[in-house]
C-alpha cells in the first residue's frame, strides 16, 4: 500500500517539489557565494592585530553561533524592518527572498570564517615568516602563500558547510520562503499524503547531498595529485 502510495503521489508532488527546489538552490547558491566573501572578511578581522576588528569579528561569531537560525530568520524578516521603521519613522519592508538570503549568508558566513581561521592557523607559521623576510608584504603573503594552502586544508569542511546550508534553507519556510518544504507542506495540507510527500522530500535532498559529496571527493583527489 505504501509503495503504491509513493508511486501515485510522485507524478503529482514532484513538479511542486522541483519548483521549490529551484528556489532552494537559488537562495543557497547566492547565500554561499556571499557567505564565502563574508567568511574570509570576518576571518581576516579575527586574526588581525587590530583589537577593534578582532572584537567585532568575535562578537558577530558569538551572536550567530549562539542563536538558532530560525530566530535569526524571524529577526531579519520581522524585527529589523520594525527597528528601521521606529528609528526612521518611515515604512520599511524586506522581501522574503532577501531576508532568506541575508539570514543564510550571515549564518554560513560565521561558520565559514571559523573554518578558514582554523585552516590558516594550521599552516606552519614559518611560511609567513619566510615570506615576510623576503620582503613580501602581509597582504600578498596571505593571498598567494597562506590562503591557497588553507583552502586545500579546509575544502572538506567547506563542502560540509555547503551541505548544511542547503539543508538549513528548509527552516526558512517558516517565514514564507516557497522552497521545498513549503511546497511539501502546501501539498500535504491539500491531500493529507504526509508519508509519501515527505519521503520524496527526503529522497530529493539525499540525491543532492550525495552528488555534492561525490564532487567533493573528486575535487580533493584532484587537488592532492
Amino acid at each position: 500500500m505504501n509503495s503504491t502510495n509513493l508511486a501515485s503521489t510522485f507524478s503529482e508532488v514532484m513538479p511542486k517539489l522541483m519548483q521549490g527546489l529551484a528556489v532552494t538552490m537559488q537562495v543557497t547558491v547566492i547565500s554561499l557565494a556571499l557567505a564565502m566573501i563574508l567568511g574570509i572578511l570576518v576571518c581576516l578581522m579575527h586574526i588581525s592585530h587590530n583589537k577593534v576588528l578582532r572584537g567585532i569579528a568575535k562578537f558577530f561569531i558569538w551572536i550567530i553561533r549562539g542563536t538558532p537560525m530560525l530566530v535569526q530568520g524571524f529577526y531579519v524578516y520581522f524585527a529589523i524592518p520594525q527597528l528601521v521603521q521606529m528609528l526612521s519613522g518611515t515604512q520599511f519592508r524586506i522581501t522574503i527572498m532577501t531576508a532568506s538570503i541575508l539570514t543564510l549568508t550571515l549564518n554560513a558566513g560565521a561558520y565559514i570564517s571559523e573554518i578558514f581561521r582554523g585552516s590558516i592557523e594550521s599552516v606552519p607559521v614559518g611560511q609567513m615568516e619566510a615570506s615576510r623576510s623576503l620582503g613580501v608584504n602581509y597582504g600578498t603573503s596571505m593571498r598567494k602563500i597562506i590562503l591557497p594552502q588553507a583552502v586545500r586544508i579546509c575544502l572538506p569542511s567547506l563542502v560540509n558547510q555547503c551541505i548544511i546550508t542547503l539543508k538549513d534553507s528548509t527552516i526558512l519556510y517558516a517565514i514564507g520562503l516557497a522552497e521545498v518544504m513549503y511546497q511539501a507542506k502546501v501539498y500535504v495540507g491539500r491531500t493529507m499524503q504526509s508519508f509519501a510527500t515527505y519521503t520524496w522530500v527526503a529522497v530529493v535532498f539525499l540525491l543532492i547531498t550525495s552528488l555534492l559529496m561525490l564532487a567533493s571527493r573528486a575535487l580533493e583527489k584532484r587537488m592532492r595529485s
